[in-house]
């Protein structure tokens, strides 16, 4: 579908025509930011939540705090090129730039400092098996040393770290699209003081990935149909082993990847922002087996 996202019609959008709190919801934002991407365009559908999420950006990228500019969004791209998200790690790199970073560490993770490389660790069990995390890897990163973090550092690098975790898991869940100057989608929208402009015709869901998807879900539904006609014909199944079945038959479709291992046909500005890419979701614990010891921490 055309505008922000690819799952959302165009028509439900808020567009340069949004009135009342929303309208100066996002003149605020274009004021913080310089423009209203299509985060804040699907997120424009509940106000109240764009407004907690604005101040939450706000605060960590550009209120005064220990990290400089340039290092917070260099976190941001860690975090996001983690889930493989090349929309947060696009928009983040253009912010980099412009707070002055040097384009030189944008080659690749390779490139950072060394004290920055250190977050490689944490950032991949936050990412995917957050329940590993000990208090030596805190301790790692705060020992004295030439690229040792204080602990002000590392509290303000961890939050951004999940925060781009859970971001890009909205931008896949809304199917949020890239910007105009990202890769030749859908500009955002400069609000201007005198627009009267109303939202764009509803856009249909067309396009071949749409219709994909629906043949995959088909495919899955009638694979589950066989497994419990099958069942029935046999005897002594037992209900753990047809979730079993059914579990293996999600994981061979096409919708549910067998793991989130690093495509390798992903763009390579996402790509070199990664090492050990084969580090990915495990279940936390399975039926009969005891449960990894976890870190608590308020």
């Amino acid at each position: 579908a055309n505008g922000p996202s690819a799952f959302i019609p165009l028509g439900e959008i808020p567009q340069e025509g949004a009135e009342g709190s929303l309208r100066r919801l996002l003149i605020e934002a274009f004021g913080c930011a310089g423009r209203v991407d299509h985060v804040a365009m699907v997120m424009g559908l509940h106000p109240e939540y764009l407004s907690s999420f604005w101040k939450t950006q706000y605060l960590l990228l550009r209120m005064d705090g220990p990290l400089p500019y340039h290092k917070r969004h260099y976190i941001a791209i860690m975090a996001a090129a983690r889930h493989q998200c090349s929309y947060l790690v696009g928009v983040h790199m253009g912010e980099f730039l412009q707070v002055g970073g040097d384009p030189a560490w944008l080659r690749g993770l390779h490139c950072a400092p060394q004290k920055l490389r250190n977050l490689n660790e944490i950032n991949k069990l936050l990412a995917h098996r957050p329940w590993l995390v000990t208090k030596e890897h805190i301790e790692a990163l705060l020992k004295p040393g030439e690229d040792s973090w204080s602990l002000a550092e590392l509290v303000q690098a961890l939050v951004l770290l999940t925060h781009y975790h859970s971001l890009a898991s909205f931008v896949f869940g809304c199917g949020i699209k890239p910007e105009e100057d990202q890769d030749g989608g859908n500009g955002c929208w400069t609000p201007s003081p005198n627009s009267d402009s109303s939202p764009a015709p509803e856009d249909s869901t067309g396009g071949s990935g749409g219709k994909d998807a629906m043949q995959e879900v088909e495919m899955l539904m009638e694979r589950m149909k066989l497994l419990q006609e099958n069942q029935l014909e046999e005897e002594g199944v037992t209900q753990e082993e047809m979730e079993t079945r059914f579990e293996l038959e999600k994981t061979e479709s096409l919708l549910v990847p067998p793991s989130d291992i690093l495509d390798p046909s992903l763009q390579s500005n996402v790509r070199c922002f990664v090492e050990d890419p084969e580090f990915g979701y495990k279940d936390f614990t399975r039926r009969g087996e005891q449960a990894p010891p976890t870190f608590r921490a308020q």
